[in-house]
């Protein structure tokens, strides 16, 4: 009935005599039965393993086994003599146990229990921690009862096949498919691998509504951001300290002067401000005016004034579009544009106004805490002491004109001015006044990364040494300023590798020295930088600003 190890049948002559038989079927020594040697297994793994074992058997008793009867040791014998034949015919008798063991199990062990009592489930201890045989634990069906999640998984899943979408190809309608061949694969689709050679490759595809083949048909040529940084910090790029030659006024109404008399000087106690409502005087704030190319025109005539400058020139510009070029390697989320134009050598930067959402007049308010806070850091020789700040015009400026060489071009320059300090020695100097929300310890890292960029490039392209930085709250109110060094900031921000100077003036050589190299004299552009950001793009042009054309006669026939 049990299983036994082959090495046990040479005892078989031992077991078929009467004496045998009630030497092991005496107390004492089936004490000693049970510590046979193949015993040792059962408690290989502890006690845990055996009742895991009676736990997986359902027929097995919980309660202590029942003293054996009279007949249980003759019958146990008998077991154990049958046993040891069916061993001397070799290990046949140990497959075939096993494998009819699964069926038979529940059927034996009942039958067992009812003829032997407690000592069957002691005999069969002995016949369960056979190693080859593996009947100590009952094996279980991975795919029955005890894994209906399992076995309720549809063969079948309900979510749909994910698609994806067919491959377009861009690069050549006339050579078929991707393959090599039309129908590569039999199945009416495009091969596998790749056709031999390069792909004539097509700019900016899908870039707005001109783009339709993935060109602008006004497309003459472009200059992608190949360098990396580390590529640009390497060059060292010479920038001429700005030297001041005119400047013009424009006032209230839109005259404008050749002179300085709309420049403010700037009040050095703006610190006894603080507190200060920029909210007041928002009634009565005249907003700037659109002026188009007429901006530019003004700029070119106080240029003529000094005609003999223009010689050996090669741009002539507002700032405002030197600090676009500069600020592009590190700001890519920015678009802007502006004209180009090639008049006799001289390459003319006209500014161009993208169109921008309607303000709402959260906007309108933030724009004007800006005009506030300059009128609030300057002396007003018109305004008493004490009395409140109203009726700002934002079209009042003055603006100097400065020349300038950025590595091997030599430039005009029109830029705004703030207000203007003086050393004790009586030397005037410019300071570039700002406003900016109040910091915090999430806002810092963009503030550094973008803003002080932009106020690091259009002080330094002007050779302003100063920037007085008033910090308002959200309801408009200032709550302190600050003054920085020009020079200072760039160390600033290069400890934390935010960005570096020198990157900026050596991207802006390599777009000035592509762009003069490009542009054919008497022909108009437009330079272009918007999305997908990584490229500045060159377009055709259908005209000539009237102010640049007017401004080239008045040098041809002066009055």
């Amino acid at each position: 009935m049990f299983p036994m190890p082959a090495h046990i049948g040479s005892c078989t002559p031992l077991l078929q005599t009467d004496e045998s038989i009630k030497f092991l079927a005496s107390p004492p020594h089936r004490t000693l039965l049970s510590l046979h040697p193949m015993e040792f297994p059962r408690n290989l793994f502890g006690d845990e393993y055996d009742s895991d074992d009676d736990a997986d058997n359902p027929n097995s008793s919980a309660s202590p086994s029942p003293p054996p009867s009279a007949a249980q040791p003759h019958r146990s014998s008998s077991s154990a003599s049958s046993q040891s034949s069916s061993s001397s015919s070799g290990s046949s008798s140990a497959s075939s146990s096993s494998k009819s063991k699964s069926s038979s199990r529940g059927e034996s062990s009942g039958e067992e229990e009812e003829g032997n009592g407690g000592e069957v489930e002691r005999s069969g201890g002995f016949g369960e921690v056979y190693v080859f045989g593996g009947e100590g634990e009952e094996e279980r069906d991975l795919f029955g009862e005890e894994n209906e999640e399992y076995m309720r998984t549809p063969a079948m899943s309900p979510y749909p096949v994910p698609v994806l979408p067919p491959i377009r190809n861009v690069n050549n309608h006339n050579r078929g498919g991707f393959g090599r061949g039309r129908r590569q694969n039999n199945r009416g689709g495009p091969g596998l691998l790749p056709r031999p050679g390069s792909f004539p490759y097509q700019q900016n595809f899908g870039y707005g509504s001109k783009h339709m083949n993935g060109r602008d048909e006004r497309f003459v040529s472009d200059l992608k951001f190949s360098k990396s940084e580390e590529t640009l910090a390497r060059k060292i790029i010479q920038f001429q300290e700005p030297r001041e030659f005119a400047c013009y006024s424009r006032v209230e109404g839109g005259d404008v002067y050749f002179d300085d008399r709309t420049l403010r000087l700037f009040k050095r106690l703006i610190s006894l401000d603080i507190g200060a409502d920029l909210n007041q005087g928002f009634e009565t704030f005249i907003e700037k005016k659109d002026l188009g190319s007429l901006g530019y025109g003004d700029l070119l005539a106080c240029i003529r004034n000094k005609a003999d400058l223009l010689q050996n020139i090669h741009f002539v510009t507002y700032r405002n579009n030197l600090n676009k070029i500069l600020a592009t390697f590190y700001i890519r989320h920015e678009p802007w544009e502006m004209g180009v134009h090639k008049r006799k050598g001289v390459v003319y930067l006209d500014v161009h106004k993208l169109p921008e959402r309607p303000q709402t007049e959260l906007d309108r308010r933030r724009c004007y805490w800006g005009y506030c806070f300059e009128n609030l850091a300057t002396e007003d020789p018109g305004r008493d002491d004490g009395e409140g700040i109203h009726h700002i015009d934002a079209n009042v400026e003055f603006c100097a004109v400065f020349r300038t060489k950025l590595g091997a071009h030599r430039l005009l320059m029109g830029a705004e001015m703030d207000c203007y300090d003086s050393t004790d020695d009586g030397r005037r100097f410019y300071v570039e006044l700002k406003t900016s929300r109040e910091l915090e310890y999430h806002t810092e890292e963009r503030y550094e990364r973008e803003k002080l960029l932009k106020f690091w490039i259009q002080s330094f392209l002007a050779g302003v040494p100063y920037i007085v930085v008033g910090f308002r709250d959200d309801a408009g109110r200032l709550v302190r300023t600050e003054r920085l060094s020009t020079k200072d900031i760039t160390h600033r921000v290069k400890k934390k590798g935010y960005w570096q100077g020198g990157v900026c003036l050596a991207f802006a050589d390599e777009v000035l020295c592509w762009l003069y190299g490009t542009v054919k004299e008497n022909e108009d552009y437009i330079l272009r930088f918007g999305p997908p950001f990584a490229r500045l793009e060159l377009l055709q042009a259908q005209s000539c600003p009237d102010v640049i054309s007017f401004h080239l006669e008045q040098l041809q026939n002066p009055l």
